[in-house]
């Protein structure tokens, strides 16, 4: 157990720390940045105290948006994120989740990329609607979510390839 909250902790840090420092400024064609902190809502373990995984989402967002002085943008999405991710993973994962024996390391890479793909693209959405804040602007909207969305997923699936245990 204590294995598992050091693990969490450094990833959350770890996480803030390479979106603060680093992604926060490719700015890639001027507006799309990847949101690589959202791994660690994604690879969060599945039998945690949901309350816990809650109040978690929204440090980490307020933790992001006091760096970026975004306003609570990214607290608002991760909290969402969190909220709607039991409804992901069982679309996602199916009978496996239900069972609460879902572990990311051995379950298959299509099962894994649908999961990854809906989490980022619903965080995205909320963010760059929160950040515009305008039903007008709904094309740009849509296509920073897409854009930032892609970039946000190839490097999640790349981290989680690259760190991910080998189980053998």
């Amino acid at each position: 157990m204590n294995r598992v909250i050091t693990a969490n902790s450094v990833r959350f840090i770890m996480l803030i720390l390479v979106q603060v420092l680093i992604c926060n400024h490719i700015n890639f064609l001027g507006y799309i940045n990847p949101y690589i902190y959202i791994l660690f809502l994604i690879l969060f373990p599945v039998k945690n105290n949901r309350m816990l995984f809650i109040f978690l989402a929204f440090t980490l967002g307020l933790s992001v948006d006091m760096f970026l002085d975004s306003g609570g943008i990214h607290a608002a999405a991760s909290v969402a994120v969190a909220y709607i991710r039991p409804v992901v993973l069982k679309f996602s994962f199916g009978t496996i989740y239900e069972y609460q024996n879902l572990k990311f390391d051995v379950v298959d890479f299509g099962s894994k990329l649908i999961y990854i793909v809906f989490l980022t693209i619903i965080h995205h959405f909320i963010l760059f609607y929160l950040e515009i804040f305008s039903i007008s602007k709904i094309i740009l909207i849509l296509e920073k979510t897409l854009f930032s969305s892609i970039f946000t997923i190839l490097l999640c699936i790349l981290f989680t390839i690259i760190f991910s245990r080998k189980t053998k």
